[in-house]
C-alpha cells in the first residue's frame, strides 16, 4: 500500500513538473514583443503619419508577434534624450533628424544648405551614400538604423522682419536644433542662433526669448509656431530627413525573421510620408498664410553664396566629409 501511495506521488510530482515546464515554456514561445517607439512631433506631423503607418505596417506582417506603442510629441523627452533612452536599452525606437549630427559627425553633410536638390537627387544619396557610408558609422554608437523618412525643406519663420537675404538675419535670436552645423550656417549668415528642444520652442517664441526658428510646414503647424511669428521666408535652406533608429543591442536578441519584416515595414513607409507630404504642403502654407503670417521668397542665390565657408570648414573638419559631399553634389548634376 505504501509504495503504491509513493508511486502514485511521484507520478503526481512528475505531471506537476512537466506541466510547469510546459506552462513555462508556453508563453515564451508566444510572447509578444513591444517596442516603444518615441518622437518629438505633434499630432498632425510627419513623424506621427510615420510612425503610425509604420506600427500599422507592422500589424499586417506580423499580427500579434510584435506591437508598436507611440509616444509622440516629446513625452519620453527631446531627441538628444530618446536617444541616450535607446543607447540604455530603455526606448526601442525614435525618429532623430538634425541631431543624429552629433552622434556622427558624417550626417552634417546633411546640414548642408542646398545639398539636396529634390527627392530624385535624394534617392541616389540614399542608395550610394547614406546605405553604405552612413548608416553602419551609428553601430559603434549602439544604435541601428532602419530607414530613411523625411521631416521636409526647411524655411524661417521670424517676428521681426522677412527675411529675403542672409544680412536680414543680423542679430536675430534664431531656435535651431541641436546640430552643431546648423548652428554654424546661421551664424555664417549673421544670426544669433541657440540650439533648443523642439518642445520648448512655442513659448519661446510667444514669451520673445527667441524672435524666429526654422522648420518644414509640418511641423510649424502641427506645433502651432504660426500662431506666434509674423513672418515666413520661403528659404528652404535644408532638406530634413529623418531616421528610424532602433537599439543596437535590442535589434540583435530579435529573431531574424522579426528584424526581417521590421526592416521591410520601415522602408515602406518611405511612400507614405513622401505621399503626405505632397498631400499637405499646399494646405500647410494656406493655413499659415490664414493666420495672418506674411510670406516671402528669399534671395536663394545670396544664400548659397553665403554658404561656401560652412561647406569648407565642415569638409575641413569632418575625416571623410568632402568626398562625400563632393559625391553628393556630383550625383545631382
Amino acid at each position: 500500500m505504501k509504495a503504491t501511495m509513493k508511486s502514485a506521488r511521484r507520478l503526481l510530482l512528475q505531471a506537476a513538473i512537466a506541466g510547469g515546464a510546459a506552462a513555462l515554456a508556453l508563453p515564451a514561445a508566444a510572447q509578444q514583443i513591444e517596442l516603444k517607439l518615441g518622437h518629438v512631433g505633434e499630432p498632425g506631423s510627419l513623424y506621427q503619419i510615420a510612425s503610425e503607418d509604420f506600427a500599422k505596417r507592422v500589424q499586417q506582417k506580423l499580427g500579434d508577434k510584435v506591437k508598436i506603442t507611440i509616444f509622440g510629441s516629446s513625452q519620453l523627452g527631446g531627441d538628444k534624450e530618446m536617444l541616450q533612452k535607446i543607447k540604455l536599452g530603455t526606448l526601442d525606437m525614435s525618429i532623430p533628424s538634425t541631431v543624429m549630427s552629433s552622434e556622427v559627425d558624417l550626417f552634417g553633410m546633411f546640414e548642408m544648405p542646398y545639398l539636396v536638390k529634390d527627392r530624385k537627387h535624394l534617392a541616389k544619396i540614399e542608395k550610394e551614400i547614406f546605405w553604405p557610408s552612413l548608416a553602419p558609422a551609428v553601430e559603434p554608437k549602439g544604435l541601428k538604423m532602419l530607414a530613411l523618412w523625411e521631416n521636409g525643406y526647411r524655411h524661417i519663420t521670424s517676428n521681426v522682419k522677412p527675411i529675403v537675404k542672409p544680412e536680414d538675419l543680423a542679430g536675430v535670436k534664431l531656435r535651431v536644433p541641436e546640430g552643431k552645423w546648423r548652428v554654424a550656417m546661421f551664424k555664417a549668415y549673421g544670426a544669433n542662433p541657440s540650439p533648443m528642444k523642439f518642445s520648448e520652442l512655442f513659448t519661446a517664441l510667444q514669451t520673445g526669448v527667441m524672435d524666429g526658428q526654422e522648420n518644414p510646414f509640418t511641423q510649424i503647424v502641427s506645433a502651432k509656431l504660426h500662431e506666434v511669428q509674423k513672418y515666413l521666408s520661403l528659404s528652404g535652406h535644408v532638406y530634413a530627413p529623418a531616421y528610424l533608429v532602433a537599439g543596437k543591442r535590442k535589434w540583435e536578441q530579435m529573431p531574424a525573421d522579426i528584424r526581417k519584416e521590421l526592416e521591410a515595414a520601415a522602408r515602406e513607409t518611405q511612400a507614405t510620408v513622401y505621399a503626405a507630404t505632397d498631400r499637405m504642403e499646399g494646405d500647410l502654407l494656406k493655413t499659415i498664410k490664414g493666420a495672418g503670417v506674411q510670406v516671402n521668397e528669399v534671395d536663394k542665390d545670396a544664400f548659397i553664396a553665403a554658404s561656401g565657408p560652412i561647406y569648407e570648414e565642415f569638409g575641413n573638419s569632418v575625416k571623410g566629409a568632402k568626398p562625400l559631399v563632393d559625391k553628393a553634389i556630383a550625383l545631382g548634376k
